[in-house]
Protein backbone atom coordinates (compact mmCIF):
# COMPACT_ATOMS: atom_id res chain seq x y z
CA UNK A 1 0.00 0.00 0.00
CA UNK A 2 1.25 3.48 -0.86
CA UNK A 3 0.01 7.04 -0.48
CA UNK A 4 0.78 10.52 -1.76
CA UNK A 5 0.93 13.06 1.07
CA UNK A 6 1.36 16.81 1.08
CA UNK A 7 3.58 18.58 3.62
CA UNK A 8 5.69 21.71 3.46
CA UNK A 9 4.23 22.68 0.07
CA UNK A 10 5.57 19.49 -1.56
CA UNK A 11 4.09 16.10 -2.39
CA UNK A 12 5.71 12.78 -1.45
CA UNK A 13 4.89 9.20 -2.49
CA UNK A 14 5.33 7.04 0.61
CA UNK A 15 4.90 3.42 1.60
CA UNK A 16 5.10 1.71 4.98
CA UNK A 17 8.71 1.56 6.21
CA UNK A 18 10.00 4.40 3.99
CA UNK A 19 12.43 6.94 5.47
CA UNK A 20 12.14 10.37 3.84
CA UNK A 21 13.28 13.93 4.47
CA UNK A 22 10.62 16.66 4.56
CA UNK A 23 10.57 20.36 5.38
CA UNK A 24 11.14 21.05 9.09
CA UNK A 25 8.31 19.93 11.37
CA UNK A 26 7.87 21.20 14.92
CA UNK A 27 8.12 17.82 16.63
CA UNK A 28 10.51 16.13 19.05
CA UNK A 29 12.70 13.21 17.98
CA UNK A 30 10.88 9.93 18.58
CA UNK A 31 7.39 11.50 18.56
CA UNK A 32 4.61 10.52 16.16
CA UNK A 33 3.29 12.85 13.46
CA UNK A 34 -0.03 12.44 11.60
CA UNK A 35 -0.51 13.62 8.01
CA UNK A 36 -4.18 14.17 7.15
CA UNK A 37 -3.47 15.77 3.76
CA UNK A 38 -3.51 12.51 1.78
CA UNK A 39 -4.00 13.16 -1.94
CA UNK A 40 -4.05 9.55 -3.18
CA UNK A 41 -4.04 6.00 -1.78
CA UNK A 42 -3.23 2.94 -3.85
CA UNK A 43 -2.83 -0.78 -3.35
CA UNK A 44 -2.16 -2.96 -6.37
CA UNK A 45 -4.65 -2.07 -9.11
CA UNK A 46 -7.07 -0.13 -6.88
CA UNK A 47 -6.40 3.59 -6.55
CA UNK A 48 -8.41 6.21 -4.64
CA UNK A 49 -7.87 9.84 -5.59
CA UNK A 50 -9.10 12.65 -3.35
CA UNK A 51 -10.78 15.89 -4.30
CA UNK A 52 -8.56 17.44 -2.95
CA UNK A 53 -7.96 14.98 -0.06
CA UNK A 54 -9.05 11.37 0.51
CA UNK A 55 -11.78 11.20 3.16
CA UNK A 56 -10.90 9.33 6.36
CA UNK A 57 -7.33 8.53 5.33
CA UNK A 58 -4.30 9.25 7.51
CA UNK A 59 -0.56 8.55 7.41
CA UNK A 60 1.35 8.16 10.69
CA UNK A 61 5.11 8.65 10.89
CA UNK A 62 7.84 8.74 13.55
CA UNK A 63 10.37 11.59 13.67
CA UNK A 64 13.86 10.08 13.38
CA UNK A 65 15.98 13.26 13.48
CA UNK A 66 16.13 17.00 12.86
CA UNK A 67 18.89 17.93 10.41
CA UNK A 68 20.08 20.37 7.79
CA UNK A 69 20.39 19.70 4.08
CA UNK A 70 23.25 20.21 1.65
CA UNK A 71 24.57 23.75 1.21
CA UNK A 72 23.36 25.50 -1.92
CA UNK A 73 25.66 28.26 -3.19
CA UNK A 74 24.17 31.23 -5.00
CA UNK A 75 26.52 33.31 -7.17
CA UNK A 76 25.42 36.56 -8.78
CA UNK A 77 27.90 37.83 -11.33
CA UNK A 78 27.82 40.80 -13.68
CA UNK A 79 30.40 40.68 -16.41
CA UNK A 80 32.68 43.68 -16.97
CA UNK A 81 31.23 45.50 -13.93
CA UNK A 82 33.52 44.24 -11.14
CA UNK A 83 30.47 42.90 -9.33
CA UNK A 84 30.27 39.47 -7.76
CA UNK A 85 28.11 38.33 -4.86
CA UNK A 86 28.16 34.92 -3.19
CA UNK A 87 25.69 33.61 -0.64
CA UNK A 88 24.65 30.20 0.59
CA UNK A 89 21.66 28.43 2.08
CA UNK A 90 21.13 25.26 4.13
CA UNK A 91 17.53 24.12 4.55
CA UNK A 92 16.29 22.72 7.86
CA UNK A 93 14.88 19.20 7.34
CA UNK A 94 13.12 16.52 9.37
CA UNK A 95 13.81 12.85 8.71
CA UNK A 96 10.72 10.69 9.24
CA UNK A 97 9.87 6.99 8.99
CA UNK A 98 6.40 6.01 7.75
CA UNK A 99 4.65 3.65 10.19
CA UNK A 100 1.08 3.15 9.01
CA UNK A 101 -1.26 4.16 6.21
CA UNK A 102 -4.91 3.92 7.28
CA UNK A 103 -7.97 4.43 5.16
Amino acid sequence: MYAVIETGGKQYRVAQGDIIQVEKLDAEEGSNVDFANVLMVGEGESVRIGAPFVEGCKVTATVKSQMRGEKIEIIKFRRRKHHQKRTGHRQYLTQIEINTITG
